[in-house]
């Protein structure tokens, strides 16, 4: 039998029936809710600089409440994200607090059995940007599938997903899952952690035997309409608002020899290539320590637009990847690497339909059927209202 435990008070249901301007209180803010899970256990936490309670780092703020807090385990930018994008973490110590820190972003990307040596239940507590390729919820699905096999609870503290009012992209294809994408979802998926981690469990979607011990700590006062600003930037290439709703629409660049603005102080809000007739807005990316290290296009002039000037952020689309990719003449010259375009995008049809000549109507058309799928399986797993 699948074990599921949700926490939700009476409070936050009377919400969900009156209105929806009272103040959103993340999982990590409610300890009434789980210190209870925590208390005289040896707690394992997989955490990073998002993992904010009550004004300080949920690692301070346990250690304070006298949790006996044993390991961090660090994803993607590690503990307290500063790393860049796809810089190996290594293992080591919290030198504020003395405890033990391992990577899941190296060598390892899942917890073993000896790192889970006398951990009595383990947390979850990391803000997503609510795409697939953001690897944290790939984090999140490795870590589920480690506390299933050790027979370890999981309590996932859960937080709102800035990118939560609309679901978008291609599914993704099973030949292409990597660590950029290891689950059969769209590109934006519609779930908070919560939501997915019950989704991962209740799909079997890891590939342990036993079922895992899960239970979620849902937000208060949330719905998938809310709009959310990321108090704390959730990493070091998603500084604002405006970068994290565009991310989903220009991650597919990273795959391509088109500046996404890495190594300038507005990553995920320009585009620029070498050509100077791709555009007037011109830019220079600069090898930025622990933000981006050797960046493409380093020290080389970007010629392109400046999307902070939009009046409307565009929900996930293919508009600006269309506008470069016909600006080229050769492709080769504009796609660095059809893997990893597949593998962001988690199927190869994407690119042969743009080589296709297929417009983006026609491509997200192509996407309907898989999503109404998707959809309906969604919202077996939903922890708050949805979008209308």
């Amino acid at each position: 039998m699948l074990k599921f435990v949700i926490v939700i008070s009476l409070l936050s249901i009377a919400f969900y029936s009156e209105s929806q301007n009272q103040e959103i209180i993340i999982g990590a803010n409610q300890p009434e809710n789980y210190i209870s899970l925590l208390e005289n256990k040896n707690v394992g936490l997989v955490v990073n600089n998002t993992s904010l309670a009550e004004n300080s780092h949920l690692v301070d703020f346990l250690l304070n409440k006298q949790i006996n807090v044993k390991k961090i385990f660090a994803p993607e930018h590690g503990f307290r994200g500063d790393a860049s994008a796809g810089e190996e973490i290594e293992d080591g110590i919290d030198l504020k607090t003395g405890v033990p820190v391992f990577s899941l972003y190296g060598e390892t990307r899942k917890p073993s059995k000896g790192h889970l040596a006398n951990i009595d239940v383990m947390v979850f507590d990391i803000q997503d940007v609510g795409c697939r390729f953001y690897t944290y919820i790939s984090t999140l699905h490795l870590v589920i599938e480690a506390c299933a096999e050790n027979n370890i609870p999981l309590v996932v503290l859960d937080r709102p997903n800035p990118n939560g009012d609309y679901i978008a992209g291609p599914i993704l294809k099973q030949e292409f899952e990597s660590f950029v994408g290891m689950d059969p979802i769209p590109i934006v998926h519609g779930l908070t952690v919560g939501e997915l981690a019950k989704m991962i469990e209740g799909e079997k979607w890891h590939n342990a035997e036993q079922d895992c011990d899960l239970t979620i700590i849902p937000v208060k006062n949330y719905s998938h309409s809310t709009k959310y600003e990321l108090p704390v930037k959730p990493s070091p290439n998603l500084p604002n608002y405006l970068s994290v709703r565009l991310y989903p629409s220009l991650c597919f660049f990273e795959a391509t020899s088109v500046s996404v603005g890495r190594g300038t102080d507005f990553p995920f809000q320009v585009l620029g290539g070498l050509d100077p007739e791709l555009g007037k807005f011109e830019f220079t990316p600069q090898s930025i320590p622990e933000v981006a290290v050797n960046p493409p296009n380093m020290g080389k002039v970007c010629y392109g637009v400046d999307l902070r000037e939009l009046e409307v952020i565009p929900e996930f689309t293919l508009r600006y990847f269309f506008h470069f990719y016909h600006q080229y003449i050769n492709e080769e010259d504009f796609l660095t690497s059809e893997d990893w375009i597949n593998k962001l995008a988690g199927t190869n049809s994407l690119i042969e339909q743009i080589r296709e000549g297929k417009s983006e109507e026609e491509i997200i058309e192509s996407w309907q059927p898989e999503l109404k799928i998707y959809k309906i399986l969604r919202e077996k797993y939903l922890l708050y209202p949805d979008f209308e």
